[in-house]
């Protein structure tokens, strides 16, 4: 049976193209890749992101669980959980770059593979890192059994700073929100910059990565990682993979072919 979703008064198919639908400004609340979306993206690849001659090994991702988010449906669009394992995976890359200690590396991953957890809609969802930070300051417990990882108080304040503050543009920064920041300013910093690198799935190309929105400069192969971990893991999704096995292949593929 199709299911169809009304977006700004225009009943949509699922079935059309998350490209289409961006260009005809209709796209639903729930979006999620599509084939026809993801063969687009492979063949505009950026000059920003042509293949480098060398990467450093890929870490490992953390991979959040589906009831972390608003629902399953969330936790399988666009958003969902292969962006935020995406992303924490760029975020280690980040953190090796700039040479975080211990325990701000895993706020950091921490922070990246949960930041849209508590997302509503796929659209611009104002809010929805506040409660995410909400969120992971009630759960923190959970998230660190789950990952394996020793979140001690002090990272549990300073990943939910970050993740508060993902989704707000430095220069609507409010009092409050510059006090948050200066808790934690490089966190936030590299959160922004692992979550923008992943925007090339995203179905539009003035949609993708815009350094000059960031405050931190980006090596060019991290964005050739971004956006090869993105297509083989989302075509890997679209094969049928799950999400561990999707990302695990993406992972795998880069690593081995270096």
């Amino acid at each position: 049976m199709k299911i169809t979703e009304i977006s700004e008064g225009i009943v949509t198919s699922p079935a059309a193209p998350l490209r289409d639908l961006a260009e005809r400004r209709c796209l639903p609340a729930r979006q999620v890749m599509d084939q026809a979306t993801l063969a687009w993206i492979a063949s505009n690849r950026p000059p920003v992101a042509a293949v480098p001659a060398h990467v450093p090994c890929l870490p490992s991702m953390l991979v959040p669980e589906v009831g972390w988010f608003t629902d399953e449906h969330q936790a399988n669009s666009i958003h969902g959980i292969g962006h935020n394992a995406r992303v924490s995976l760029l975020a280690a890359l980040l953190a090796a770059e700039h040479q975080l200690d211990e325990q701000d590396t895993s706020a950091l991953c921490t922070a990246a593979a949960i930041h849209d957890c508590r997302r509503r809609n796929d659209r611009a969802d104002p809010g929805h890192g506040r409660r995410a930070a909400r969120w992971v300051a009630r759960n923190h417990l959970r998230v660190q059994t789950a990952f394996g990882i020793p979140l001690p108080p002090v990272a549990v304040t300073r990943m939910a700073a970050a993740i508060a503050l993902h989704d707000t543009p430095y220069a609507e920064f409010t009092p409050s929100d510059q006090d948050a920041y200066r808790r934690a300013p490089l966190l936030v910093d590299l959160l922004k910059t692992a979550d923008c690198l992943d925007r090339y799935r995203l179905p539009l190309q003035r949609w993708w990565p815009d350094p000059s929105h960031l405050r931190i400069s980006i090596p060019s192969w991290l964005h050739a990682v971004a956006f090869d971990v993105m297509l083989a893991s989302e075509q890997a999704r679209l094969d049928g993979a799950t999400h561990d096995d999707a990302l695990a292949h993406a992972r795998d593929t880069l690593t081995c072919g270096q």
